[in-house]
């Protein structure tokens, strides 16, 4: 079954504002204070959470290691709205409580809907990069060959960062 609804200019205001009051809670956290509220609210949901709500969920778990990828090197300005995401998510103050049987995680859901469609070109260059990672293996242990594998991934990187940025034509950019 599919339901659609569409949200007016006061019900997305309603949705800033909720985002606003979460960053404020957590001004003065850092990053890995932020991904580990995310984490916990993760691992708190209930195994009975729906299915619509569960695979936006999920794909938080992928923001947190795209976030700790050290080899990605998310950009600042990227980094900061990801941890939007999360700050959001670790917020147990949020518009509905998420105690609230179904509804209580309602709310999470059309949140993380808004914000994974404004993260979509960084969540599809982060998933590319990591294809192009594995298919280049496992980094050989020759130092010269090494070198030349960290260089090629490097590469790959910066041409998928300019991708999400928009500032580069490439497979899968619009």
């Amino acid at each position: 079954m599919r339901i659609t609804f569409e949200l007016d200019p006061v019900d997305l205001a309603r949705f800033d504002e909720a985002l606003r009051r979460a960053e404020r809670r957590v001004a003065c956290a850092d990053a890995c204070e932020i991904v580990d509220a995310a984490r916990h609210a993760l691992a708190a949901m209930p195994h009975c959470t729906p299915g619509f709500v569960r695979r936006r969920l999920d794909q938080v778990g992928d923001l947190i290691a795209m976030l700790e990828d050290e080899a990605w090197a998310l950009p600042q300005d990227e980094r900061a709205q990801v941890l939007r995401v999360l700050a959001y998510m670790g917020d147990p103050e949020d518009m509905i409580p998420d105690h609230v049987e179904i509804i209580g995680l309602l709310d999470d859901a059309i949140m993380l809907e808004l914000l994974l469609r404004r993260l979509d070109r960084v969540i599809v260059a982060w998933r590319d990069f990591c294809g192009q990672r594995e298919a280049l293996g496992a980094p050989p242990s020759e130092c010269a060959a090494r070198g030349d594998w960290v260089r090629l991934l490097a590469r790959q990187r910066e041409a998928l960062h300019g991708r999400m940025r928009g500032s580069v034509a490439g497979p899968g950019s619009a």
